[in-house]
């Protein structure tokens, strides 16, 4: 049977309109606001805080020492010590693992290793044990399995009745029995106190933990201004072992191991799917943390080769103790792909080449990784001591007797630190560029101050594409899984 032409026509208009509308509909569907973002209540996942003890009426004092106050903790809390003494704050130094370049099984922590700050702890344990949570640290004799050295009140007792001075002892003006009454949970400034003072001051190190979270707004950070949020609340604590692993003092950290954002969140957690599939590549910090060190500055660079001159001081550009230094504020991270773990960490006695930069950490991932996303470090450039004649980095005596900062001899202060570090010093020494990776993980934004599409695609955008391992911005290429 025939069709008449004007029903042809009809039908024909049908279909026109039919295509038209699919064209229309089809990525709407695909693209409306899915459900996940109802599903996604970060609220639900923060742990409930129980009320505290008010300890007034139970440590009665007056305590001689830290440790007569630990000794009177350890008669409510027999197991406490125990637990603090299998934990890497105590022992500053993580688990043995294989260090595949050096064919050997290594222990990586401040205890041991070097990095591009002040670089060493080991000799220099009158200044940097005041950051340990024990006390009496002086030397390599330290006894890890006393229990009266462990130091309760450093990270339990308000942050405006105590103190640590030398090789982790209170300081002399510290009132123990006020320090002692005042315990409760830990709060940002007793975290902050170490924390916020890596490398030798105020966000020196990190750029994104310093003294402003104390009391920050929500502009600063949305967790800990907007919520309240205390450092134990995403840290989360199990017989005193805290979750979260320093990247500069490890090598691999298993994901277990680490503060997630998934811990709250839901791993699709928007309303427009666009922005869901980058989750697979991109990591939650990336566009939430667009910058570090929003109210303090932080260090970028140090040249210990300055140090030693007898000209003007200022904390910010150049102290004769520790050298010549750039600091920055509102600093744009640096991007790269990150599984977690370090493909290498410097170990004392691995050879440079001091003709390019050596990496003291360089985070491990490609764009071939599955596990890897792309992430946002600061770097910390410094130029530091090594062995002309081993090409070796050296960890110097600085702050220890008879040590840097006290003779300005760089070949007394090399040999003292090589001596303490148990590594040889051939007596001839130079300065060469080493790299630090920070991963921004803190100074997190509300959602209104994200990044937007166009502060990382277009001709202006962010990212270096290449060095990602992209021919090109893949708003325009194709995302990771067309790259062969």
């Amino acid at each position: 049977m025939r069709i008449p032409a004007f029903q042809k026509k009809h039908v024909t208009w049908l279909i026109g309109l039919a295509a038209i509308l699919a064209i229309i509909l089809i990525p709407l569907l695909l693209l409306r606001p899915s459900d996940t973002a109802a599903l996604d209540n970060p609220a639900a996942k923060i742990p409930t805080r129980i009320p505290e003890v008010d300890h007034t009426h139970l440590m009665k004092g007056p305590y001689a020492s830290g440790s007569e106050v630990t000794r009177a903790c350890l008669s409510c809390h027999p197991d406490a010590a125990a637990q603090i003494m299998a934990t890497t704050h105590w022992t500053w130094e993580g688990k043995p693992v294989m260090a595949d370049w050096r064919g050997e099984t290594v222990t990586i922590g401040k205890k041991n290793q070097i990095n591009n700050f002040c670089i060493s702890a080991q000799g220099n344990e009158n200044t940097c044990m005041s950051c340990h949570i024990g006390y009496g640290w002086e030397n390599d004799q330290f006894d890890f399995n006393d229990p009266l050295k462990v130091d309760c009140l450093v990270c339990h007792a308000d942050r405006a009745t105590y103190g640590k001075g030398d090789f982790g002892y209170p300081l002399a003006e510290v009132d123990l029995t006020a320090a002692a009454q005042s315990v409760r949970r830990p709060t940002r400034e007793n975290c902050g106190f170490c924390h916020y003072d890596g490398g030798g001051g105020n966000n020196v190190k990190h750029g994104d933990l310093d003294t402003s979270l104390n009391f920050p707004s929500e502009n600063l950070d949305v967790h800990m201004g907007g919520l309240n949020l205390q450092c134990i609340d995403c840290h989360r604590t199990e017989k005193h072992v805290i979750k979260g692993r320093l990247l500069a003092d490890n090598l691999t950290i298993a994901a277990n191991e680490q503060v997630q954002c998934t811990d709250c969140h839901a791993a699709a957690p928007h309303g427009d799917e666009r922005i869901n599939a980058h989750t697979a590549s991109v990591a939650c910090q990336t566009c939430h943390i667009p910058a570090v060190a929003l109210k303090n500055p932080t260090k970028v660079y140090w040249d210990w080769s300055a140090s030693g001159q007898d000209r003007p001081e200022d904390h910010y550009t150049y102290l004769k103790i520790k050298g010549e230094f750039h600091y920055e504020t509102n600093v744009a991270p640096t991007y790269r792909w990150f599984n977690g773990s370090n493909a290498y960490r410097y170990i004392l006695g691995d050879k440079i080449d001091p003709s390019r930069p050596t990496m003291i950490n360089l985070p491990a991932g490609d764009i071939k990784d599955p596990n890897a996303k792309i992430f946002p470090f600061k770097i910390h450039v410094a130029k530091q001591p090594y062995d002309t004649i081993s090409n070796t980095l050296l960890a110097p005596r600085t702050s220890g007797e008879g040590g840097y900062w006290t003779t300005f001899d760089w070949p007394s202060a090399l040999a003292l630190g090589a001596q303490d570090a148990g590594i040889p010093f051939s007596g001839q020494y130079g300065f060469a560029e080493t790299w630090m990776y920070y991963p921004a993980t803190h100074m997190v934004q509300p959602a209104k101050d994200a990044l937007q599409c166009e502060a990382c695609h277009g001709a202006n955008g962010r990212m270096d594409w290449q060095a990602l391992g992209y021919p090109g911005d893949p708003i325009e290429w194709g995302g990771r899984t067309k790259v062969r």
